[in-house]
Protein backbone atom coordinates (compact mmCIF):
# COMPACT_ATOMS: atom_id res chain seq x y z
CA UNK A 1 0.00 0.00 0.00
CA UNK A 2 1.24 3.54 -0.74
CA UNK A 3 0.47 7.16 -0.13
CA UNK A 4 1.49 10.68 -0.96
CA UNK A 5 3.89 11.76 1.79
CA UNK A 6 4.19 15.53 1.39
CA UNK A 7 4.79 18.57 -0.81
CA UNK A 8 7.17 21.48 -1.29
CA UNK A 9 6.75 24.91 -2.90
CA UNK A 10 9.96 26.30 -4.41
CA UNK A 11 10.92 29.46 -6.32
CA UNK A 12 11.38 28.69 -10.01
CA UNK A 13 15.05 28.92 -11.05
CA UNK A 14 16.66 28.59 -14.46
CA UNK A 15 20.19 27.70 -15.44
CA UNK A 16 22.19 24.49 -15.46
CA UNK A 17 24.38 22.68 -12.96
CA UNK A 18 28.04 23.20 -13.98
CA UNK A 19 30.02 20.06 -14.76
CA UNK A 20 32.45 20.58 -11.85
CA UNK A 21 29.49 20.37 -9.43
CA UNK A 22 27.45 17.84 -11.38
CA UNK A 23 30.15 15.19 -11.05
CA UNK A 24 30.71 15.85 -7.37
CA UNK A 25 26.98 15.72 -6.59
CA UNK A 26 26.75 12.26 -8.16
CA UNK A 27 29.65 11.01 -6.02
CA UNK A 28 28.45 12.62 -2.79
CA UNK A 29 24.85 11.52 -3.33
CA UNK A 30 26.02 7.96 -3.84
CA UNK A 31 28.14 7.73 -0.68
CA UNK A 32 25.42 9.34 1.47
CA UNK A 33 22.84 6.83 0.19
CA UNK A 34 25.29 3.96 0.72
CA UNK A 35 25.99 5.13 4.27
CA UNK A 36 22.25 5.25 5.06
CA UNK A 37 21.68 1.82 3.53
CA UNK A 38 24.62 0.26 5.39
CA UNK A 39 23.50 1.65 8.75
CA UNK A 40 19.70 1.59 8.53
CA UNK A 41 18.80 -0.53 5.51
CA UNK A 42 17.38 0.09 2.06
CA UNK A 43 13.91 1.05 3.29
CA UNK A 44 15.41 3.97 5.24
CA UNK A 45 16.66 5.44 1.95
CA UNK A 46 13.14 5.31 0.49
CA UNK A 47 11.68 6.77 3.69
CA UNK A 48 14.03 9.76 3.51
CA UNK A 49 13.48 10.39 -0.21
CA UNK A 50 9.73 10.49 0.46
CA UNK A 51 10.09 13.37 2.95
CA UNK A 52 10.19 16.87 1.38
CA UNK A 53 12.23 18.45 4.18
CA UNK A 54 14.97 15.81 4.09
CA UNK A 55 15.04 15.86 0.28
CA UNK A 56 15.68 19.63 0.26
CA UNK A 57 18.40 19.35 2.90
CA UNK A 58 19.99 16.52 0.89
CA UNK A 59 20.24 18.80 -2.15
CA UNK A 60 21.51 21.73 -0.09
CA UNK A 61 24.34 19.74 1.52
CA UNK A 62 25.48 18.73 -1.99
CA UNK A 63 26.04 22.34 -3.05
CA UNK A 64 22.81 23.16 -4.89
CA UNK A 65 20.99 26.44 -4.24
CA UNK A 66 19.22 25.81 -0.95
CA UNK A 67 15.73 27.05 -1.93
CA UNK A 68 15.75 26.42 -5.68
CA UNK A 69 13.33 24.32 -7.71
CA UNK A 70 16.46 23.03 -9.43
CA UNK A 71 17.30 20.92 -6.37
CA UNK A 72 14.70 18.37 -7.48
CA UNK A 73 16.12 17.96 -10.97
CA UNK A 74 19.75 17.95 -9.83
CA UNK A 75 19.24 15.49 -6.96
CA UNK A 76 17.31 13.07 -9.17
CA UNK A 77 20.00 13.34 -11.84
CA UNK A 78 22.80 12.90 -9.30
CA UNK A 79 21.19 9.78 -7.85
CA UNK A 80 20.53 8.28 -11.29
CA UNK A 81 24.17 8.75 -12.32
CA UNK A 82 25.72 7.97 -8.95
CA UNK A 83 23.70 4.87 -8.05
CA UNK A 84 23.80 3.40 -11.56
CA UNK A 85 27.08 1.49 -11.07
CA UNK A 86 25.95 0.05 -7.69
CA UNK A 87 22.22 -0.40 -8.28
CA UNK A 88 22.44 -4.21 -8.20
CA UNK A 89 24.49 -4.11 -4.99
CA UNK A 90 22.14 -1.65 -3.27
CA UNK A 91 18.95 -3.04 -4.75
CA UNK A 92 17.78 0.49 -5.62
CA UNK A 93 17.14 1.74 -9.15
CA UNK A 94 16.31 5.30 -10.24
CA UNK A 95 14.11 5.70 -13.32
CA UNK A 96 12.73 8.75 -15.10
CA UNK A 97 13.77 12.35 -14.66
CA UNK A 98 12.97 15.64 -16.31
CA UNK A 99 11.25 16.18 -19.68
CA UNK A 100 11.97 13.36 -22.13
CA UNK A 101 13.48 11.29 -19.33
CA UNK A 102 10.15 11.37 -17.48
CA UNK A 103 8.36 9.99 -20.55
CA UNK A 104 10.85 7.11 -20.64
CA UNK A 105 9.93 5.99 -17.11
CA UNK A 106 7.51 3.17 -18.11
CA UNK A 107 10.08 1.69 -20.51
CA UNK A 108 12.82 1.88 -17.87
CA UNK A 109 10.56 0.22 -15.28
CA UNK A 110 9.79 -2.67 -17.63
CA UNK A 111 13.53 -3.12 -18.11
CA UNK A 112 13.95 -3.18 -14.31
CA UNK A 113 11.30 -5.89 -14.18
CA UNK A 114 13.22 -8.00 -16.68
CA UNK A 115 16.42 -7.70 -14.63
CA UNK A 116 14.91 -8.24 -11.18
CA UNK A 117 11.85 -10.42 -11.71
CA UNK A 118 9.45 -7.66 -10.60
CA UNK A 119 6.24 -7.04 -12.55
CA UNK A 120 7.51 -4.28 -14.83
CA UNK A 121 4.09 -3.71 -16.42
CA UNK A 122 2.51 -3.17 -13.00
CA UNK A 123 5.26 -0.71 -12.05
CA UNK A 124 4.77 1.16 -15.34
CA UNK A 125 1.02 1.36 -14.68
CA UNK A 126 1.70 2.68 -11.17
CA UNK A 127 4.00 5.34 -12.63
CA UNK A 128 1.32 6.53 -15.04
CA UNK A 129 -1.36 6.54 -12.34
CA UNK A 130 0.75 8.61 -9.95
CA UNK A 131 1.44 11.14 -12.71
CA UNK A 132 -2.24 11.33 -13.62
CA UNK A 133 -3.32 11.95 -10.03
CA UNK A 134 -1.04 14.99 -9.64
CA UNK A 135 -1.93 16.38 -13.08
CA UNK A 136 -5.66 15.58 -13.37
CA UNK A 137 -7.10 14.84 -9.92
CA UNK A 138 -5.12 17.58 -8.18
CA UNK A 139 -5.89 20.68 -10.23
CA UNK A 140 -3.65 23.19 -8.47
CA UNK A 141 -2.30 25.07 -11.51
CA UNK A 142 1.07 23.26 -11.71
CA UNK A 143 1.99 21.35 -14.88
CA UNK A 144 4.18 18.30 -14.31
CA UNK A 145 7.57 18.33 -16.03
CA UNK A 146 9.58 15.92 -13.85
CA UNK A 147 8.75 12.38 -12.76
CA UNK A 148 11.26 10.14 -10.97
CA UNK A 149 10.51 6.60 -9.80
CA UNK A 150 12.92 4.96 -7.32
CA UNK A 151 12.19 1.25 -6.93
CA UNK A 152 13.76 -1.36 -4.66
CA UNK A 153 14.32 -4.97 -5.64
CA UNK A 154 11.52 -6.03 -3.28
CA UNK A 155 9.00 -3.88 -5.19
CA UNK A 156 8.74 -0.97 -2.76
CA UNK A 157 9.04 2.43 -4.36
CA UNK A 158 9.11 6.21 -3.99
CA UNK A 159 7.97 8.75 -6.58
CA UNK A 160 9.21 12.35 -6.64
CA UNK A 161 7.58 14.55 -9.26
CA UNK A 162 7.43 18.28 -9.82
CA UNK A 163 5.19 20.74 -11.63
CA UNK A 164 5.65 24.38 -12.53
CA UNK A 165 3.44 27.43 -12.69
CA UNK A 166 4.98 30.03 -15.02
CA UNK A 167 2.56 32.73 -13.97
CA UNK A 168 3.61 32.45 -10.33
CA UNK A 169 7.26 31.62 -11.11
CA UNK A 170 7.01 28.68 -8.72
CA UNK A 171 7.46 24.92 -8.72
CA UNK A 172 5.63 22.39 -6.57
CA UNK A 173 7.13 19.03 -5.65
CA UNK A 174 5.04 15.97 -4.79
CA UNK A 175 6.31 12.95 -2.83
CA UNK A 176 4.77 9.46 -2.92
CA UNK A 177 5.67 6.23 -1.14
CA UNK A 178 4.37 2.71 -1.66
CA UNK A 179 4.05 2.16 2.09
CA UNK A 180 0.59 3.07 3.36
CA UNK A 181 -1.15 3.72 0.03
CA UNK A 182 -4.59 2.12 -0.12
CA UNK A 183 -5.99 4.02 -3.07
CA UNK A 184 -4.45 6.15 -5.82
CA UNK A 185 -7.29 8.69 -5.69
CA UNK A 186 -8.10 8.75 -1.95
CA UNK A 187 -5.51 10.79 0.01
CA UNK A 188 -2.55 9.09 -1.72
CA UNK A 189 0.30 11.59 -1.20
CA UNK A 190 3.15 11.21 1.25
CA UNK A 191 4.00 14.92 0.88
CA UNK A 192 3.46 17.96 -1.36
CA UNK A 193 5.92 20.86 -1.26
CA UNK A 194 4.65 24.26 -2.41
CA UNK A 195 3.24 27.66 -1.52
CA UNK A 196 -0.45 27.90 -0.58
CA UNK A 197 -2.29 29.80 -3.32
CA UNK A 198 -5.90 29.80 -2.19
CA UNK A 199 -8.53 27.25 -3.14
CA UNK A 200 -7.78 24.46 -5.59
CA UNK A 201 -9.65 21.45 -6.96
CA UNK A 202 -8.28 18.47 -5.02
CA UNK A 203 -10.19 15.35 -6.01
CA UNK A 204 -7.77 13.19 -4.01
CA UNK A 205 -8.96 14.58 -0.66
CA UNK A 206 -11.02 12.02 1.29
CA UNK A 207 -13.80 14.60 1.53
CA UNK A 208 -14.02 14.57 -2.30
CA UNK A 209 -15.09 10.91 -2.42
CA UNK A 210 -18.77 11.83 -3.08
CA UNK A 211 -17.66 14.09 -5.93
CA UNK A 212 -15.54 11.34 -7.48
CA UNK A 213 -18.43 8.90 -7.23
CA UNK A 214 -20.82 11.40 -8.79
CA UNK A 215 -18.51 12.09 -11.71
CA UNK A 216 -18.11 8.37 -12.38
CA UNK A 217 -21.88 7.83 -12.31
CA UNK A 218 -22.38 10.83 -14.56
CA UNK A 219 -20.11 9.22 -17.17
CA UNK A 220 -21.45 5.66 -16.85
CA UNK A 221 -25.15 6.44 -16.17
CA UNK A 222 -25.99 9.88 -17.57
CA UNK A 223 -29.74 9.35 -17.00
CA UNK A 224 -29.09 9.26 -13.25
CA UNK A 225 -27.07 12.50 -13.28
CA UNK A 226 -29.54 14.52 -11.27
CA UNK A 227 -29.94 11.84 -8.60
CA UNK A 228 -26.15 11.52 -8.41
CA UNK A 229 -25.85 15.26 -7.89
CA UNK A 230 -28.38 15.18 -5.06
CA UNK A 231 -26.43 12.43 -3.29
CA UNK A 232 -23.25 14.53 -3.27
CA UNK A 233 -24.91 17.17 -1.07
CA UNK A 234 -24.59 15.11 2.12
CA UNK A 235 -22.22 16.52 4.83
CA UNK A 236 -18.46 16.19 4.39
CA UNK A 237 -16.57 13.39 6.10
CA UNK A 238 -13.50 13.83 8.29
CA UNK A 239 -10.75 16.09 6.98
CA UNK A 240 -7.68 14.60 5.33
CA UNK A 241 -4.66 14.37 7.62
CA UNK A 242 -2.20 17.23 7.19
CA UNK A 243 0.87 16.22 5.17
CA UNK A 244 4.39 17.60 5.61
CA UNK A 245 4.54 20.83 3.61
CA UNK A 246 7.74 22.75 2.92
CA UNK A 247 7.43 26.42 1.93
CA UNK A 248 10.63 28.14 0.87
CA UNK A 249 11.08 31.91 0.34
CA UNK A 250 12.03 33.69 -2.87
CA UNK A 251 15.17 35.40 -1.51
CA UNK A 252 18.52 33.86 -2.47
CA UNK A 253 20.56 34.86 0.58
CA UNK A 254 20.45 32.79 3.76
CA UNK A 255 19.02 34.81 6.65
CA UNK A 256 18.84 34.16 10.39
CA UNK A 257 15.14 33.40 10.00
CA UNK A 258 16.03 30.57 7.59
CA UNK A 259 18.24 28.55 9.96
CA UNK A 260 18.18 27.15 13.49
CA UNK A 261 21.37 28.78 14.83
CA UNK A 262 21.46 26.71 18.00
CA UNK A 263 21.81 23.60 15.85
CA UNK A 264 24.59 25.26 13.84
CA UNK A 265 26.50 26.14 16.99
CA UNK A 266 26.04 22.62 18.36
CA UNK A 267 27.24 21.01 15.12
CA UNK A 268 30.36 23.17 14.96
CA UNK A 269 31.14 22.56 18.61
CA UNK A 270 30.74 18.82 18.08
CA UNK A 271 33.10 19.02 15.10
CA UNK A 272 35.79 20.48 17.38
CA UNK A 273 35.21 18.03 20.24
CA UNK A 274 35.14 14.89 18.08
CA UNK A 275 38.19 15.80 15.97
CA UNK A 276 40.17 12.87 17.40
CA UNK A 277 37.83 10.50 15.51
CA UNK A 278 39.24 11.79 12.21
CA UNK A 279 43.03 11.74 12.68
CA UNK A 280 43.76 12.21 8.98
CA UNK A 281 42.05 15.61 9.09
CA UNK A 282 44.18 16.73 12.01
CA UNK A 283 47.18 16.50 9.70
CA UNK A 284 45.63 19.00 7.28
CA UNK A 285 46.08 22.47 8.81
CA UNK A 286 43.05 24.69 8.42
CA UNK A 287 41.29 22.53 5.85
CA UNK A 288 40.83 19.77 8.41
CA UNK A 289 38.87 21.96 10.84
CA UNK A 290 36.70 23.34 8.04
CA UNK A 291 35.99 19.86 6.65
CA UNK A 292 34.93 18.61 10.09
CA UNK A 293 32.24 21.28 10.17
CA UNK A 294 30.95 20.10 6.79
CA UNK A 295 31.05 16.49 7.99
CA UNK A 296 28.95 17.38 11.04
CA UNK A 297 26.15 18.55 8.74
CA UNK A 298 26.53 15.58 6.38
CA UNK A 299 26.34 13.26 9.40
CA UNK A 300 22.98 14.76 10.31
CA UNK A 301 21.69 14.13 6.77
CA UNK A 302 22.67 10.49 7.22
CA UNK A 303 21.41 9.99 10.78
CA UNK A 304 18.93 12.79 11.56
CA UNK A 305 15.21 12.29 12.16
CA UNK A 306 12.75 14.01 9.77
CA UNK A 307 11.78 16.73 12.26
CA UNK A 308 15.37 18.04 12.22
CA UNK A 309 15.18 19.20 8.59
CA UNK A 310 12.66 22.00 8.98
CA UNK A 311 15.42 24.49 8.08
CA UNK A 312 17.09 23.03 4.97
CA UNK A 313 19.07 26.26 4.46
CA UNK A 314 21.22 25.19 7.43
CA UNK A 315 22.74 22.40 5.36
CA UNK A 316 23.97 24.82 2.71
CA UNK A 317 26.56 25.90 5.29
CA UNK A 318 28.41 22.65 4.60
CA UNK A 319 29.35 23.23 0.96
CA UNK A 320 27.78 26.56 -0.06
CA UNK A 321 25.79 26.94 -3.28
CA UNK A 322 26.57 27.03 -6.98
CA UNK A 323 25.13 30.56 -7.35
CA UNK A 324 27.33 31.85 -4.52
CA UNK A 325 24.64 31.74 -1.81
CA UNK A 326 25.32 31.50 1.04
CA UNK A 327 28.92 31.39 -0.28
CA UNK A 328 30.77 29.80 -3.22
CA UNK A 329 31.23 26.00 -3.17
CA UNK A 330 34.56 25.27 -1.37
CA UNK A 331 35.91 22.57 -3.69
CA UNK A 332 38.82 21.62 -1.45
CA UNK A 333 36.44 21.04 1.46
CA UNK A 334 33.94 19.24 -0.79
CA UNK A 335 36.61 16.86 -2.08
CA UNK A 336 37.94 16.21 1.41
CA UNK A 337 34.39 15.40 2.60
CA UNK A 338 34.04 12.99 -0.30
CA UNK A 339 37.38 11.37 0.53
CA UNK A 340 36.42 10.78 4.17
CA UNK A 341 32.94 9.44 3.35
CA UNK A 342 34.13 7.16 0.56
CA UNK A 343 36.80 5.72 2.84
CA UNK A 344 34.26 5.15 5.62
CA UNK A 345 31.78 3.40 3.29
CA UNK A 346 34.52 1.26 1.73
CA UNK A 347 35.76 0.10 5.13
CA UNK A 348 32.18 -0.65 6.25
CA UNK A 349 31.66 -2.87 3.20
CA UNK A 350 34.73 -4.82 4.28
CA UNK A 351 33.28 -5.27 7.76
CA UNK A 352 35.13 -2.43 9.46
CA UNK A 353 32.46 0.09 10.43
CA UNK A 354 34.63 2.22 12.72
CA UNK A 355 34.67 5.26 10.40
CA UNK A 356 30.90 5.21 9.84
CA UNK A 357 30.50 4.84 13.61
CA UNK A 358 32.64 7.96 14.04
CA UNK A 359 30.20 9.91 11.85
CA UNK A 360 27.32 8.66 13.95
CA UNK A 361 29.08 9.75 17.15
CA UNK A 362 29.59 13.17 15.58
CA UNK A 363 25.84 13.46 14.98
CA UNK A 364 24.98 12.23 18.50
CA UNK A 365 27.40 14.72 20.04
CA UNK A 366 25.84 17.53 18.04
CA UNK A 367 22.37 16.69 19.31
CA UNK A 368 23.64 16.38 22.89
CA UNK A 369 25.32 19.76 22.77
CA UNK A 370 22.23 21.38 21.28
CA UNK A 371 20.58 21.36 24.70
CA UNK A 372 23.45 23.12 26.47
CA UNK A 373 25.30 25.20 23.88
CA UNK A 374 25.42 28.96 24.47
CA UNK A 375 26.74 31.83 22.39
CA UNK A 376 28.66 31.35 19.17
CA UNK A 377 29.18 33.67 16.22
CA UNK A 378 26.23 35.18 14.42
CA UNK A 379 25.12 33.95 11.02
CA UNK A 380 26.25 37.23 9.46
CA UNK A 381 29.76 36.84 10.90
CA UNK A 382 29.94 33.19 9.87
CA UNK A 383 28.96 33.93 6.26
CA UNK A 384 31.28 36.94 6.06
CA UNK A 385 34.19 34.76 7.16
CA UNK A 386 33.29 32.02 4.68
CA UNK A 387 33.20 34.50 1.80
CA UNK A 388 36.39 36.15 2.95
CA UNK A 389 38.25 32.82 3.02
CA UNK A 390 36.50 31.25 0.06
CA UNK A 391 39.55 31.50 -2.19
CA UNK A 392 41.57 29.49 0.35
CA UNK A 393 39.17 26.56 0.02
CA UNK A 394 39.00 26.67 -3.78
CA UNK A 395 35.65 28.48 -3.72
CA UNK A 396 33.76 28.40 -6.99
CA UNK A 397 30.34 29.41 -8.30
CA UNK A 398 28.69 29.64 -11.72
CA UNK A 399 30.36 33.06 -11.97
CA UNK A 400 33.85 31.60 -11.68
CA UNK A 401 36.51 31.02 -8.98
CA UNK A 402 36.34 33.03 -5.78
CA UNK A 403 38.82 35.92 -5.71
CA UNK A 404 40.99 36.84 -2.70
CA UNK A 405 39.64 39.68 -0.53
CA UNK A 406 40.24 43.08 -2.10
CA UNK A 407 42.93 45.18 -0.43
CA UNK A 408 41.39 48.01 1.56
CA UNK A 409 42.59 50.41 4.16
CA UNK A 410 41.21 48.27 6.96
CA UNK A 411 41.82 44.86 5.39
CA UNK A 412 44.42 44.17 8.04
CA UNK A 413 41.60 43.91 10.57
CA UNK A 414 39.71 41.21 8.64
CA UNK A 415 40.27 37.85 7.01
CA UNK A 416 43.74 36.46 7.58
CA UNK A 417 44.94 39.71 9.12
CA UNK A 418 46.80 41.28 6.22
CA UNK A 419 45.91 43.74 3.48
CA UNK A 420 46.74 43.14 -0.17
CA UNK A 421 50.46 42.55 -0.42
CA UNK A 422 51.19 43.34 3.22
CA UNK A 423 53.79 41.17 4.86
CA UNK A 424 52.41 38.23 6.80
CA UNK A 425 52.94 38.79 10.53
CA UNK A 426 55.38 36.52 12.31
CA UNK A 427 53.91 34.17 14.89
CA UNK A 428 54.94 34.91 18.45
CA UNK A 429 57.22 32.36 20.04
CA UNK A 430 56.06 30.45 23.03
CA UNK A 431 58.24 29.69 26.03
CA UNK A 432 60.81 27.14 24.92
CA UNK A 433 61.32 28.69 21.48
CA UNK A 434 58.40 26.94 19.73
CA UNK A 435 55.94 28.70 17.50
CA UNK A 436 52.23 27.88 17.45
CA UNK A 437 51.39 25.04 15.06
CA UNK A 438 49.56 25.72 11.80
CA UNK A 439 46.66 23.62 13.02
CA UNK A 440 46.33 25.72 16.18
CA UNK A 441 46.42 28.96 14.22
CA UNK A 442 43.88 27.72 11.71
CA UNK A 443 41.50 26.47 14.36
CA UNK A 444 41.52 29.77 16.20
CA UNK A 445 41.12 31.72 12.97
CA UNK A 446 38.30 29.62 11.50
CA UNK A 447 36.21 28.46 14.41
CA UNK A 448 34.45 30.87 16.74
CA UNK A 449 33.15 28.22 19.08
CA UNK A 450 30.13 28.65 21.36
CA UNK A 451 30.28 27.92 25.06
CA UNK A 452 28.39 25.13 26.76
CA UNK A 453 26.61 25.23 30.08
CA UNK A 454 27.74 22.63 32.57
CA UNK A 455 24.80 20.40 33.35
CA UNK A 456 24.57 17.22 35.37
CA UNK A 457 23.58 14.28 33.17
CA UNK A 458 20.15 12.91 33.89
Amino acid sequence: MSQRTGTANLPLHGGRVPEWLRQRMARLGRVIVEAIALRYGRDAVLERLAHPFWFQAFGAVMGMDWHSSGITTSVVGALKRGLGPVEAELGLRVCGGRGRHSRATPRELRAVGERTGLDGDALARTSRLVAKVDSACLQDGYQLYLHAFVVADDGRWVVVQQGLCDRRREARRYHWRSEGLRDFVDAPHAAIDGRERGRIVNLTDRRAAPSREAQLRLVTHPDDAFATYRRTLRPHGPAQATLPHLQLPAHHDVRPSDVHMRRIHAAFRAAAERAEDFPELLLTPGLGARTLRALALVAEVVHGAPHRFSDPARFSLAHGGKDGHPFPVPLKVYDETLHILKGAVHRAKLGEADRLAALERLDRESRRLEAIVEGGESLEALLARERRESHRWGGRSVFGPAAPPRATADAGQAGDGRAGGAKKPTAKRRPGGKTPSATTEASADQLALPHTRRRTAR
